[in-house]
């Protein structure tokens, strides 16, 4: 699905409103897609502001870390159902000055959603939160800064620009995160035994268990030091 037309065909529902000067461009798309005919944009609402309010229902997009929407969600969560729209980008483009885009060898994935679950593992235990994790192609645009952290190339990226929209997926609840559990995974297992089956690294593999455990949905059976094993609740 192209975002560009996307975009276009809901210009016409937004306007300039407080709180947009400083948004990045992956951000301000993903609003613009999401956005329908009577919501309101940049709403202030108990001393935080509101993406995009819509009756009673508030959308967050969160292309940062879930850490920082903590205090926001536990102040807002109990009063009002509020759905958090979370771009993963599992295909990127570095756009360089005088260079055209190539494709970056970095991919991510579902199970990239786990980087920033692991910071508010209970997140979906909420009945008012639903998250919706979008699968996005972008394009980082860089510039030369000499002061950028080795491994880096001497650039930083000053914007991530959307490029398409691969697919969603929502969870409402701790039970839809099940379907991310490989179905061959055996009675006890590691994050080794995780990371193979779902064919993930054993850091996101850590970060799952760690999320599934505080969530209820895996009970640690034994440590040793080399591991330690996991079972299914119940």
């Amino acid at each position: 699905m192209s975002v560009l037309s996307s975009h276009e065909t809901r210009a016409a529902v937004t306007e300039p409103h407080i709180g947009t000067l400083n948004e990045g461009s992956l951000h301000a798309a993903l609003k613009a897609d999401y956005a329908e005919p009577g919501d309101r944009f940049e709403v202030p609402l108990d001393g935080f502001v509101i993406d995009i309010h819509r009756g009673d229902l508030l959308i967050e997009i969160q292309t940062a870390s879930f850490a920082a929407m903590g205090r926001k969600l536990d102040h807002l969560l109990s009063e009002h159902r509020i759905l958090l729209v979370h771009p993963i980008a599992v295909e990127t483009y570095l756009e360089k000055p005088g260079a055209k885009p190539r494709r970056s060898p970095k991919r991510g994935s579902i199970h990239s959603l786990f980087e920033e679950l692991v910071s508010i593992p209970t997140l979906l235990d909420h009945p008012n939160l639903s998250l919706e994790a979008v699968l996005v192609s972008v394009t980082r645009i860089q510039k030369v800064d000499p002061t950028a952290r080795r491994g880096r190339g001497g650039f930083r990226t000053t914007d991530r620009v959307l490029r398409e929209i691969l697919d969603r997926r929502r969870f409402d609840g701790p039970a839809d995160l099940v379907a991310l559990i490989p179905d061959d995974l055996p009675p006890v297992f590691t994050t080794a035994d995780l990371a193979r089956h779902a064919g993930v690294g054993r850091d996101v593999a850590q970060r799952m268990a760690y999320c599934f455990r505080s969530l209820g949905l895996f009970d640690e059976r034994r440590r040793t030091r080399a591991c330690i094993e996991y079972s299914f609740s119940g």
